[in-house]
């Protein structure tokens, strides 16, 4: 029996893993989970093992930057690694995200440098990466907004005639933004191959979910005409299948899908928030129980497939990429003073460059010019 949500006991979620680590049986999800009845199904395991635990990690010396006066803010995503690492190895290399400022793990599935990660929280770029390299946008501060873009994506692809999709990441909060609500008008009446995929981590900033909806945020779906799945979002192989779900009936021609990932903020909303403010610590002792990795170290606990070799090889490689985040952040750049010119159009154009100019002049005035004052606005991509 899936385990209920605590905010509403009679409701049941989609599960192939219990908080125990018990495998169940579930016969919409099972049969998108091929490997585990195969030889590949230990690497599949090990492998979202790994990058949950990695990217947790990753997370955590974030934070810790951050409290170091490293980093000007950080958004953690601890608890949620689960709901991001399932969806992102679901998808293929030429699909394109589109996510808010806290999926570090689906960026990290993206194949996003590591020493790029920070670039942004560290306030030396606007981004950290090509989003053409890797096909994930840049992370989108304005709530919701990354969900129009994404239904533009995805309608570009069907008048292309490609199979790819657009997955667009947002909170429980942002379906409450009439940007959410607007794309899945425009989804729902093209039939755009977009995934609308909320993490549903009970907590708006300080606004808990009830305070925004008497129904479950996926049935909300339903209103616009499209389909939705509710999955338990601790549960890593639950929203694998449901993700690869979605994206076979995108890549099909059967429209969009929204999925609700279950799953809970363990920590603040952002460094700059305190959680004890208005959160009951019960609240959090609770999900803390149904911590993703916890479930499937023990599942692989079960199955003998969390050897000694396996901890070593896990815990090395999450050694390896803390130390290339915190090498990486002090190593960064400081950007020119007219660096903030850069890639503000495709083309140069005479507007931005008399701004520059004037900026420049003024810049002069107290010898902070810059070596590369004088270089004329360059375009860009972006």
């Amino acid at each position: 029996m899936p385990d209920p949500n605590p905010r509403n006991p009679g409701e049941e979620l989609l599960q192939v893993l219990t908080s125990s680590g018990e495998r169940v049986p579930e016969p919409q999800l099972d049969p998108w989970l091929p490997e585990l009845e195969r030889l590949d199904g230990e690497s599949l395991l090990t492998g979202l093992y790994e990058d949950m635990v990695v990217i947790r990690r990753i997370d955590a010396e974030a934070t810790a930057l951050q409290r170091q006066g490293e980093l000007a803010l950080w958004p953690p995503l601890l608890g949620q690694e689960a709901a991001q690492i399932g969806s992102g190895r679901a998808m293929r290399q030429d699909d394109f995200v589109f996510s808010s400022y806290r999926e570090h793990g689906v960026a990290y599935c993206r194949g996003v440098d590591v020493e790029s990660f920070l670039k942004a929280w560290r306030g030396n770029a606007s981004f950290g990466w090509d989003p053409f390299e890797i096909n994930m946008a840049p992370m989108q501060i304005i709530i919701g907004a990354q969900t129009l873009h994404a239904v533009g994506y995805a309608m570009g692809v069907q008048f292309d005639g490609a199979d790819s999709a657009a997955v667009a990441y947002f909170g429980d909060g942002a379906t409450s933004q009439g940007d959410v609500n607007e794309a899945m008008v425009f989804a729902a009446s093209y039939q755009a191959p977009v995934i609308f995929f909320c993490q549903n981590n009970h907590w708006a900033i300080s606004e808990p979910v009830e305070l925004q909806t008497h129904i479950t945020i996926a049935e909300r779906a339903g209103g616009f005409g499209i389909p939705h799945l509710r999955v338990d979002g601790n549960d890593v192989l639950a929203v694998l299948a449901a993700t690869r779900i979605a994206l076979d009936r995108a890549r099909q021609g059967g429209g969009p899908t929204f999925i609700e990932a279950v799953t809970y903020r363990m920590g603040p909303h952002t460094t700059a928030d305190d959680p004890t403010r208005y959160r009951d610590p019960n609240e959090l002792e609770d999900w803390a129980a149904k911590d993703p990795i916890v479930r499937l170290e023990k599942h692989l606990e079960a199955r003998g497939l969390l050897s000694e070799s396996v901890k070593a090889r896990v815990k090395a490689k999450a050694d390896e990429v803390a130390a290339i985040v915190r090498r990486g952040v002090v190593a960064i750049p400081e950007p020119e003073p007219l660096d903030v010119f850069r890639h503000a159009y495709a083309t140069p154009n005479t507007w931005l460059e008399r701004q520059e100019q004037h900026y420049k002049l003024y810049l002069e005035q107290f010898g902070q010019a810059g070596a590369e004052a004088g270089t004329p606005v360059s375009g860009g991509q972006h």
